[in-house]
């Protein structure tokens, strides 16, 4: 999924400093395998508390690390991000997406009633409740 361009620069540079081939852990646990949950679970917890002022921190808003990848995908959604380039990004299918997702778009249909009025498409019953009629 894309990241944060600042982010993504440090990312490279772990790799390239730790000369990582493909397969290789980005993050490894205390013996070389992979990073116990807990130790994730610890440090995204540490993480957030540096970052996010108490009321955020202790909603339920990025509490788990699986979090994030939720809000950023229903963020690019009502940011009327087509559907097709978000399931990319988030190597999803549209329709695993959308199931998922649909119900966490808001805020567009003012801007869909508007484009829908310009371009002379309005349904009549949905242009005389929004006063277009």
């Amino acid at each position: 999924m894309p990241g944060h361009p600042a982010l993504t620069r440090i990312l490279r540079q772990h790799i390239a400093d730790e000369q990582l081939q493909p397969g290789d852990l980005l993050f490894q646990g205390e013996f070389g395998g992979i990073l116990a949950g807990s130790v994730i679970r610890r440090a995204w917890r540490s993480a957030r508390k540096a970052v996010l002022p108490p009321h955020v921190f202790e909603s339920p808003t990025g509490r788990r690390v699986y979090d994030d990848r939720n809000t950023r995908l229903t963020q690019w959604l009502n940011d009327s991000i087509p559907p097709a380039q978000v399931a990319e990004w988030a190597g999803s299918s549209v329709a695993v997406l959308l199931a998922t997702y649909a119900r966490c778009i808001d805020g567009q249909l003012p801007d869909l009633k508007r484009r829908l009025e310009v371009a002379g498409d309005l349904p009549e019953a949905e242009a005389e409740a929004s006063g277009a009629g």
